[in-house]
C-alpha cells in the first residue's frame, strides 16, 4: 500500500509500500489513527556517541510502532525542554500521536473521533515550551480534523469556519507558539487551500495570501508561528507555481519569493519554519526542479544554500525545514542517488552533514532532520535498509 507523507522528503523513484513521486510533500495534509485511551511507556534509546566533544544520538521507537516498509516512528518537533511530539504508523498503517519527554517516556495518544483504519488517526506536528501540542486527526470518512493536547493531556477538537467535511478535506493545524495560538490551514469543500490562525482561546480567523489560486489544490497553507504570532506559509497561485509569505500579527501579509525560484508547476519557493526573531527557513525549487535551501531574515534578505554532498538533478537539493532562535537551521538533502542525509548549518554558514545511526544508504533511505531546539538539538526521523522510519534525538 502506498502511503502519503505529512512534510516528509520522499524519492522520485516510486517504491511499492513507499510514497514517491517528489522530493518534498510539501502537502502536509495526510495521516490519521485510532480512538483509544492514550498509554504510556518507557523505551529505552540507543545512544551513540564519539569523542566527547562530538553530537549524541538517540534512537528511539514509539510503542505499537509497525516494523514493515513505510511504517515507523517519525518525530516532527521538539521544544525547549528537549520533549519531542510526533506520529507513528502501526502494523495496520493507521496513525498515532506520540510525545516524548526529554528523560526518555513515551506517551502515546489518539483524539477522539480519530479513525482505525489505514490512512486514518492522529498526527501531532507541533510542541510548545508548556507541552501543548498542536495537530490533526482523520475520522473514520478520512475527514482532518484540528485537535490541541493540553500538557495535562486533555485533547480539545476544532474545526476552521469552512472547511470542507468530504474525504481528505477538513481542518490541519501544523504549528503552535508558546503563548498556544494555533497556525495551519483548512481543505474547503472545493478542494481550495486557506490559512488559520486560532487564539488559545478558541477563536479562529482565516486569511488568504495575495496572489493564491481558488482552484483545487491551489491557495494559502501557514506552516509555522512564532512566539509574537508571526505566521510563515506559502501559497500557490493560479498557475500552481508555489511562493512564500510572512504575515504579521496584525494580519498584514507580505509576499515574496527567493532568488532563483521557478515560476512553473510545482516550482517556486516553500517557507517552512521561523524563528522568534522573524527569521524563515525553507526551500525553493528551480526551473529544473533543484531544490534549494534558504535564509529570509526579518529584515526580507535572503540567503540561499546547498548542502556539501547534495544532488544536482531535478528533485535532488537542500531544504531548510526547522530554524532556531539562534538561527541554527536543521534540514536534509537528497542526493544524487536519492539518498537522504541530514544536516545543520550555522549562522555562520557552515553546514555539517550527519547520518543518524542505522540509516540506510540506498534510495528513499537515510535520515531527514525535521525540528531543532533553542539548545541546537535535532529530532528527526531516519529510514533503515528495509524503508523503516525510526525516531533520532541528535544532542549537542
Amino acid at each position: 500500500m502506498t502511503k502519503e507523507m505529512p512534510l516528509v522528503l520522499s524519492c522520485p523513484t516510486e517504491k511499492p509500500g513507499f510514497a514517491g513521486k517528489e522530493v518534498i510533500r510539501t502537502a502536509v495534509l495526510s495521516l490519521c489513527l485510532l480512538c483509544a485511551v492514550a498509554t504510556t511507556a518507557q523505551r529505552s534509546g540507543i545512544t551513540e556517541s564519539g569523542p566527547a566533544s562530538e553530537p549524541i544520538f538517540t534512537t528511539f521507537e514509539a510503542p505499537g510502532a509497525g516494523a514493515s516498509e513505510g511504517q515507523g516512528t517519525i518525530p516532527f518537533s521538539i521544544n525547549t525542554a528537549g520533549a519531542i511530539a510526533g506520529m507513528y504508523y502501526d502494523a495496520n498503517n493507521a496513525y498515532h500521536g506520540f510525545v516524548r519527554a526529554a528523560t526518555g517516556t513515551i506517551t502515546t495518544f489518539e483524539a477522539p473521533g480519530a479513525g482505525t483504519g489505514a490512512a486514518q488517526g492522529t498526527v501531532s506536528f507541533s510542541i510548545n515550551t508548556a507541552g501543548d501540542i498542536a495537530g490533526t486527526y482523520l475520522d473514520a470518512r478520512a475527514v482532518h480534523h484540528g485537535f490541541v493536547r493540553a500538557a495535562n493531556g486533555k485533547i480539545t477538537a476544532f474545526k476552521a469556519p469552512g472547511a470542507g467535511a468530504s474525504a481528505h478535506q477538513g481542518t490541519v493545524p501544523i504549528s503552535i507558539n508558546t503563548t498556544g495560538v494555533i497556525a495551519g490551514t483548512y481543505l474547503d469543500s472545493s478542494n481550495v487551500y486557506h490559512g488559520f490562525v486560532r487564539s488559545a482561546e478558541g477563536e479562529i480567523a482565516n486569511f488568504k495570501a495575495p496572489g493564491a489560486g481558488t482552484g483545487k489544490s491551489q491557495g494559502t497553507v501557514a506552516l509555522s508561528i512564532n512566539a509574537a504570532g508571526v505566521i510563515a506559509g506559502l501559497y500557490r497561485d493560479a498557475s500552481n507555481a508555489f511562493h512564500g509569505f510572512v504575515r504579521a500579527g496584525n494580519g498584514k501579509i507580505t509576499t515574496f519569493d527567493a532568488p532563483g525560484a521557478g515560476t512553473g508547476g510545482k516550482q517556486g519557493t516553500l517557507p517552512i519554519s521561523i524563528n522568534a526573531a522573524g527569521d524563515i527557513t525553507g526551500l525553493y525549487r528551480d526551473a529544473s526542479y533543484l531544490l534549494h535551501g534558504f535564509v529570509r531574515a526579518a529584515t526580507g534578505k535572503i540567503t540561499t544554500f546547498e548542502a556539501p554532498g547534495a544532488g544536482t538533478g531535478a528533485y535532488a537539493g537542500t531544504a531548510g525545514f526547522s530554524i532556531n532562535g539562534a538561527g541554527e537551521v536543521a534540514g536534509a538533502y537528497l542526493d544524487r542517488g536519492n539518498a537522504l542525509h541530514g544536516f545543520v548549518r550555522a549562522v555562520s554558514g557552515k553546514t555539517t552533514a550527519f547520518e543518524a545511526p542505522g540509516a540506510g544508504t540506498g534510495a528513499a533511505q537515510g535520515t531527514v532532520s525535521f525540528s531543532i531546539n533553542t539548545a541546537g538539538a535535532i529530532a528527526g526521523t531516519y529510514l533503515d535498509a528495509r524503508h523503516v522510519y525510526h525516531g533520532f534525538v541528535r544532542t549537542p
